[in-house]
C-alpha cells in the first residue's frame, strides 16, 4: 500500500474548503498497514498536517476523518474498508420534571432488586455508561461516580449538559437513602463516558472510542442506551472486542414500537438487547419487541436523577436498559467471573412471564431474585 499517497490524499482532501465533506470511518485490513500509516502520520510535520483532524481507533485498526462526499478511496479498496461515520441518538422520549417521590422507584421494586440487597449491592462493579455524561454534583450520585472520560473535550470532566446520562446513572446506582432515590445497584461504580452532545447525538466513531476506553479501564458492564437503524461493521468490531474482553454490553432496542426489528448495536448477538415494560408488566407501546429482544425491563414513566440535583420522569428503552445494567452489577458482585455469554443465559432463563403476551415463554421481564437463584443453583 502506498501509505505516503494515502496520507497525501487525506491532506489534500482536508485542505479542500469548498468541497462538501462527510465524516467517514476508514479501517485498515492489515495491522501492518495501520501501524505504518500511524508511523508516517506522526512524521508529517508540515503545517497542512491532517493529524489533528484524524481520530485514531486502534482497537479496530481504524481512523475517523472528514472526506469530500464523492471520495470513495476506490484505489485503496483492497487495503481499506470505508463506511460513513453515522450519527447515533439516545433512546428516550419526552420527559417531565417532577417533585421526587423519595425512596425506591417503581421499576427498581418491580424487578425485585431490593430483595437482593441483603446479599449484594453491586459493590465495586464498574459500569461504563456511554451517554451524555453525568451530574457530578447530584446528591444521589455523589458516591456512585468515578471520573470517567469526556470524549468531546478531554480536558474536562464528563459533565452532563443534556440530562439523559444522569437519568441512566440514577437508575443504575443512585444511593441516597434518606433524602433521595435508590438505584438498582447502589454500591456499583459508574464511569460516565461522555460521547453524546447536549442534543443527545454522537458519531459512531465517538461510541467506538468510548468502548475502547471501557476496555482499557476494565469496565465490567457497558450501558448503551442509544441506537441507530444502520449496521456499522466498525461498531460491530468494537463490540466484539469488548465482548472478548469479558465485558457485558447492555443495549436498548429502540422506541419505534416495531415487532420484527431492533436498532443497532442491540441487534448484534454480542449484546443484551432490552425492551421496555410498563407498571402492568406489559410491553410498553413504544418499545420494539419480538425475537431480537433478550429481556424486557421497566421503561415507562421512570423517575430518576436529573441535572442540578433535580428529578425527571422519562420513558424509553433507554430507561429499561439501565435497570438491566444495574441487575448485572448485582449479579457480578455476588458471583464474580461470570462471562458475558453465561450472564445472558442466566438472564434469559430467569425472566418473569409478561402479562397479556402471546410471546414465547422464554422472553419476559427481568427478575433479580430469579437471576440470583439461577446462579446459586448452577
Amino acid at each position: 500500500m502506498d501509505t505516503a499517497a494515502f496520507i497525501r490524499l487525506l491532506q489534500d482532501t482536508m485542505a479542500c474548503t469548498d468541497a462538501t465533506t462527510v465524516k467517514r470511518i476508514i479501517r485498515f485490513r492489515r495491522a501492518s498497514d495501520y501501524r505504518y500509516f500511524l508511523q508516517q502520520l506522526s512524521q508529517v510535520a508540515s503545517s497542512s498536517s491532517p493529524q489533528k483532524s484524524i481520530r485514531q481507533m486502534p482497537s479496530i485498526r481504524g481512523i475517523s476523518c472528514r472526506l469530500p462526499a464523492e471520495e470513495t478511496l476506490e484505489r485503496f479498496s483492497g487495503r481499506v474498508w470505508i463506511e460513513k461515520d453515522c450519527k447515533i441518538s439516545v433512546h428516550s422520549s419526552a420527559q417531565k420534571s417532577i417533585i421526587v417521590d423519595k425512596g425506591i422507584p417503581w421499576g427498581v421494586n418491580q424487578i425485585k432488586a431490593p430483595q437482593a440487597w441483603s446479599t449484594t449491592t453491586g459493590h465495586r462493579i464498574k459500569v461504563g455508561v456511554i451517554d451524555t455524561g453525568a451530574d457530578f454534583s447530584h446528591p444521589d450520585l455523589r458516591h456512585s461516580l468515578s471520573r470517567g472520560i469526556n470524549l468531546l473535550n478531554r480536558s474536562m470532566l464528563p459533565h452532563d449538559d443534556n440530562g439523559h446520562g444522569t437519568h441512566i446513572a440514577g437508575t443504575i446506582a443512585a444511593a441516597n437513602q434518606l433524602q433521595g432515590m435508590i438505584g438498582v445497584a447502589p454500591r456499583a461504580l459508574i464511569s460516565p463516558v461522555k460521547a453524546f452532545d447536549h442534543n443527545g447525538s454522537a458519531f459512531v466513531s465517538d461510541i467506538i472510542l468510548g468502548i475502547e476506553w471501557c476496555i482499557r479501564n476494565r469496565m465490567n458492564v457497558i450501558n448503551m442506551s442509544f441506537g441507530m437503524k444502520t449496521r456499522s461493521k466498525a461498531l460491530l468490531g468494537a463490540v466484539i472486542n469488548a465482548h472478548n474482553a469479558g465485558i457485558i454490553i447492555v443495549a436498548s432496542s429502540g422506541n419505534d414500537g416495531k415487532r420484527r426489528t431492533v436498532d443497532y448495536p442491540a441487534r448484534y448477538p454480542q449484546t443484551i438487547a432490552v425492551g421496555a415494560t410498563n407498571k402492568l408488566r406489559r410491553v410498553a407501546p413504544f418499545s420494539n419487541r419480538g425475537a431480537y429482544i433478550d429481556v424486557y425491563a421497566p421503561g415507562d414513566k421512570i423517575v430518576s436523577a436529573w441535572l442540578r440535583g433535580k428529578y425527571n420522569e422519562m420513558s424509553g428503552t433507554s430507561m429499561a436498559t439501565s435497570h438491566v445494567s444495574g441487575a448485572i452489577a448485582l449479579l457480578l458482585a455476588h458471583k464474580p467471573g461470570l462471562t458475558p455469554t453465561e450472564i445472558k443465559t442466566i438472564i434469559k432463563r430467569s425472566v418473569q412471564p409478561l402479562r397479556g403476551s402471546k410471546a414465547r415463554r422464554t422472553i419476559g421481564e427481568l427478575d433479580v431474585m430469579r437471576m440470583m437463584q439461577a446462579v446459586d443453583k448452577a
